[in-house]
């Protein structure tokens, strides 16, 4: 049955890539509701809350140690304006899944050469960790915002706040 499950999972990851390999996207009139940042949060563990100034709201919540330690960056950087957390309700759909990136960050204009960010956060950046399906989801996050972007925004993985700064810099 294991033998079944890994062939599967495999013939699914390959499948993807060939998708999305040939994936184009094209702008639409559909925008998101400023809502999405404001709609009732379900009753949040507030232990696991960090207190920020920068962010959108007074507290983040972070899925990890690394988000925990770039968000303490992000609030305390010279650079960063404002920052937010994606909302789960904030996504772009891909043919692997629909995908939620973590960050959306304004900088101080002429202080970076991209004034706005999207970055997904990752503990590695060794692609040997991504497994093939959030390596396929990426790449559609690629395509997705170099189609509907000008140059001031930009996307990508980071594993710090460091490499975040080495991409904006």
């Amino acid at each position: 049955m294991a033998t079944f499950v890994t062939a599967m999972l495999l013939i699914n990851e390959q499948k993807a890539t060939v998708i999305v390999e040939k994936l184009s996207y094209d702008s639409v009139g559909e925008t998101y509701d400023i809502s999405i940042f404001t709609q009732e949060k379900s009753k949040e563990n507030f232990s696991k809350a960090i207190k920020v100034d920068r962010h959108i709201y007074d507290y983040v919540f972070t899925d990890s140690k690394s988000e925990s330690n770039f968000v303490k960056e992000l609030d305390t950087s010279s650079e960063v304006v404002v920052y937010a957390k994606l909302p789960r309700g904030f996504f772009i759909p891909t043919p692997v899944c629909n995908y939620n990136p973590d960050w959306a960050i304004a900088f101080k204009e002429g202080a970076v050469k991209h004034v706005y960010f999207i970055a997904e956060t990752k503990g590695s950046m060794s692609s040997m960790e991504l497994r093939e399906i959030e390596k396929s989801r990426i790449e559609c996050a690629r395509k997705f915002f170099t189609k509907i972007t000008s140059s001031q925004v930009k996307y990508d993985v980071v594993d710090s706040y460091g490499k975040l700064m080495e991409l904006v810099k």
